[in-house]
């Protein structure tokens, strides 16, 4: 089937949409092959500074090949677009989904870009973020700002945002120790605002705090440091176990797989294995 549009995706009961960060073809194929074998929704997203490395339109090209193979949907995200610029990029080359994080901004400087998003989109679901996940991932780095519930509502009311990414304890990157989520403060934005929240900043924090947050409005969970942890780590081993070897299909493929097993033990987590 072709690639599917976010909001045709966005889960009504208590699960969430696993959407999972990639960086090439193997990537790719590893949590394609993870929602086709739990009949799983599936987000494949991208960052700015994977899309430095290859353009939108190679991506769209590669992921719509997957998606009309699969019997089960895919979409395709832009994740944290940093510039309006590299936003319209993305919607140009027929990405279904795309977020713009102005949460670098003042809170009018926000509100203002991301309407500018939506504007642009033209009915294509478009992501705000409102506080800041700290942490670093790829390109993009922040110190954190949790997210306030009675601005929370202000946003989503002036920007037309489809889904607000919360800052509620999360981190972008790799925990030194197991962080502390403010569920209070995620209970009062759900009940301050009625558009799906995402939560970022999710490898390596518990499977039953990411439910905990599911139970609390979450319909979107966003992995990307601990896929490319596994991807390496596939490489790595494959290569160790043969000194000798030089076809990159087998180290690869050992990658796409690490990828694939961190993919299924996600859809599970989201409680989206069999919602598609």
């Amino acid at each position: 089937m072709p690639l599917v549009k976010l909001t045709d995706m966005l889960p009504g009961g208590r699960w969430a949409i696993p959407a999972l960060n990639v960086e090439n073809m193997e990537m790719a194929q590893g949590v394609v092959e993870a929602a086709e074998a739990l009949r799983a929704p599936v987000i494949l997203q991208t960052t700015p500074g994977t899309l430095k490395h290859a353009p939108p339109a190679l991506f769209v090209s590669m992921i719509s090949a997957l998606a009309r193979s699969a019997r089960v949907p895919v979409g395709l995200h832009l994740d944290h677009g940093d510039s309006l610029d590299l936003v319209y990029d993305a919607l140009e080359a027929g990405y279904t989904s795309v977020m713009f994080d102005g949460s670098k901004l003042s809170f009018e400087e926000n509100v203002t870009a991301t309407a500018r998003a939506v504007a642009m989109a033209g009915g294509v679901p478009v992501e705000g973020e409102l506080g800041a996940v700290g942490g670093k991932e790829d390109s993009h780095s922040a110190r954190a700002e949790l997210t306030d519930p009675a601005q929370a509502a202000e946003f989503a009311l002036r920007t037309g945002a489809a889904m607000l990414a919360v800052a509620i304890g999360t981190a972008h990157g790799v925990y030194a120790v197991e962080p502390k989520l403010d569920m209070k403060r995620l209970s009062a934005i759900k009940a301050a605002v009625s558009i799906p929240l995402v939560l970022h900043g999710t490898s390596g924090i518990s499977a039953q705090q990411v439910r905990s947050c599911v139970m609390r409005g979450v319909r979107k969970v966003n992995v990307a440091t601990e896929l490319r942890a596994a991807f390496t780590q596939g490489v790595r081993s494959s290569l160790s176990e043969n000194e000798n070897a030089f076809d990159p299909k087998i180290y690869m493929g050992a990658g796409r797989a690490r990828v694939r097993a961190v993919a299924e033990d996600w859809i599970r987590v989201c409680g989206a294995k069999g919602k598609a």
